[in-house]
């Protein structure tokens, strides 16, 4: 069991390797459990993938992600120390593929050109983030042929009509789906 200041890289080359998770207002790490049926939804699709872990918190998506031989992972977070906690994390791994972008999510996507393979959404909960990154994702074209988005959000989530869900389980008052283009 890892402490409430920790979270555990699952799998892969750094399994094991716990990172620290500073205090700071509405972080939540994905707990391990959820992770672990994620990555278990996407281990055929992580090699060599594309990621983006929009609002990434403590990184422990992207990490994992990483861990399990994504080709690159592209951070993005607005919150100075959050930013400053990713980059010792990347340091503490000896991560290589990763960008870390500090900007704010829905800013830092209308201007993003590239496309992603994998994208994980895990926003603050209650502000209507997902629905305007999922707008922007489809209008911007950010999501690859094949691509799948991640999301945890509060229950209730209308998705966008192109949008289906492959995946998806609950956890109290959580949902976390795997998204596929139809």
């Amino acid at each position: 069991m890892v402490s409430p200041g920790k979270v555990r890289i699952i799998a892969g080359k750094w399994r094991g390797r716990k990172l620290d998770v500073i205090d700071s207002p509405g972080l939540r790490p994905t707990p391990d459990r959820v992770r672990e049926t994620l990555f278990n939804w996407i281990q055929q699709e992580i090699v060599g993938a594309r990621c983006l872990d929009l609002f990434a918190g403590t990184g422990a998506l992207a990490f994992e992600a990483l861990s399990r031989d994504a080709s690159e992972v592209t951070l993005v977070e607005s919150n100075p120390a959050v930013v400053e906690s990713l980059k010792q994390h990347a340091q503490t791994l000896g991560s290589e593929n990763h960008i870390i972008q500090r900007s704010d999510a829905i800013g830092w996507l209308l201007q993003e050109k590239n496309g992603f393979d994998i994208i994980f959404l895990d926003p603050p909960f209650h502000q209507g983030l997902i629905e305007k990154c999922c707008s922007i994702i489809i209008e911007e074209s950010l999501l690859n042929a094949n691509g799948l988005v991640y999301i945890e959000s509060e229950k209730g989530l209308v998705l966008p009509e192109s949008w289906k869900v492959k995946k998806q389980k609950y956890a109290g008052k959580v949902q976390s789906m795997l998204i596929e283009q139809t």
